[in-house]
């Protein structure tokens, strides 16, 4: 079993199981021995090859392979022969049952197991009737060991099946912590380079494109007076460090967007990506639209994780990605005709369900542009993911 928080509770029940069982092998061989009977040496004899057999299978059930539930029901099997043998050898051996009791729930599974338990309590019952003759106690010992044993055996199953759960859960939770690490570092990277390329483009670009212009002008002016070989030098300078300003805003700029633009990229997405995964996704964004860089980053990595959630979960054919802007409004909407939601249900669902964090980070990305996210969606009726946010002016 691995390790768990629940696996020193496991340990020491398991711990107190073999140790019950010795105690009574124990006192099995002590009354053996305080009140010999012709049967006596061989009870002794059995109950030893019993806590060796025990013994041997104990060690053995920890191990896993292909034949290993085979051996752990042979190993049950020839427990419970010994334990009938004994029984019919010294009452005492009705004692035995009860450890037995959890091996039975343990290795048959609650049906077979509970039924293990009743014939074996029958036979307790039968045998100490027949050796030390029918009375109360005998019938209602065995009876109520039985039903301890019952109630702990489950007891024991529904905490191990809680835990193996908590255990997936807990597995499940570390690899969504990590997603959800990595894309909050790739987000991260990708402002920050949006960011840069936007500063490098409105201040040294910018400023180098003016001393550019002021320099040529000065050129045309007086192209023969004293120093003009300087002006044409410099502004060659202007010209080429203007250059390598451009090549250094092409490079902090996202793959996805070089050269293309928002509309673009998403077309390429669409006849690719997309369209291999067998959802059509018909683009209607204008490759004319001048949008910041980390605008169009952000309206970018939003597509994309909305049309992962249409293809994983809307059982959609088809989705349409529009953008409609002007000077200070733009609304961006991903509409689907897939099988629709319960939007209420998945707010709710969202606070531990890793399936729903696909619309927790359009949130968060919407929030962060400064807009909002509006979810019109129903059961059977598709869904329609909108966003709006105010453009910045430049001042």
């Amino acid at each position: 079993m691995p390790h768990t928080a629940l696996t020193p509770v496991f340990v020491g029940l398991r711990t107190g199981l073999h140790v019950l069982f010795a105690a009574l092998a124990v006192l099995v061989i002590v009354r053996a021995v305080i009140s010999p009977t012709e049967n006596s040496v061989a009870a002794i004899v059995l109950t030893l090859g019993m806590i060796a057999t025990y013994g041997v299978g104990a060690i053995k059930a920890r191990t896993t392979g292909q034949n290993a539930h085979a051996v752990r029901l042979l190993w049950l099997a020839a427990l419970t022969l010994e334990w009938v043998v004994l029984l019919w050898l010294t009452p005492e051996a009705a004692y035995l049952v009860f450890p037995l009791f959890f091996l039975y729930l343990h290795l048959l599974g609650p049906w077979w197991g509970a039924a293990a338990i009743v014939l074996a309590t029958v036979t307790a019952i039968c045998a100490l009737g027949i050796h030390n003759g029918w009375s109360l106690a005998g019938v209602v010992g065995p009876l109520i060991g039985a039903g301890v044993a019952l109630l702990i055996g489950l007891g024991y199953q529904a905490l191990a099946r809680e835990a193996e759960q908590r255990e997936t859960l807990m597995r499940e939770l570390l690899a969504t912590r990590g997603q959800l690490a990595a894309t909050e570092h790739e987000s991260g990277v990708l402002a920050e380079r949006a960011r840069l390329a936007r500063e490098i483009h409105d201040t040294v670009a910018q400023g180098l494109s003016s001393i550019q212009m002021l320099l040529h002008a000065a050129e045309k002016a007086d192209p023969d007076r004293p120093g003009a070989e300087h002006i044409r030098l410099a502004r060659e300078t202007a010209a080429n460090n203007l250059a390598d300003a451009r090549r250094f805003i092409r490079e902090l700029t996202p793959p996805d967007l070089d050269d293309r633009g928002l509309g673009g990229a998403l077309r390429r997405l669409a006849n690719t990506r997309w369209a291999a995964q067998g959802l059509q996704v018909n683009v209607r964004v204008s490759d004319k639209l001048d949008l910041p860089m980390h605008v169009q980053t952000a309206l970018l990595r939003i597509a994309q994780g909305a049309i992962a959630n249409v293809i994983q979960h809307a059982h959609a054919t088809t989705a349409t990605i529009t953008l409609a802007a002007d000077h200070e409004r733009l609304q961006f909407t991903i509409a689907d005709d897939g099988e629709g939601f319960d939007p209420h249900l998945a707010t709710v669902e969202s606070r531990g369900h890793s399936d729903s964090f696909g619309l927790q980070a359009i949130r968060e990305r919407a929030e962060q542009l400064g807009g909002s996210l509006t979810i019109d969606t129903y059961p059977g009726g598709g869904t329609q993911l909108t966003i709006e946010l105010t453009l910045e002016q430049p001042t």
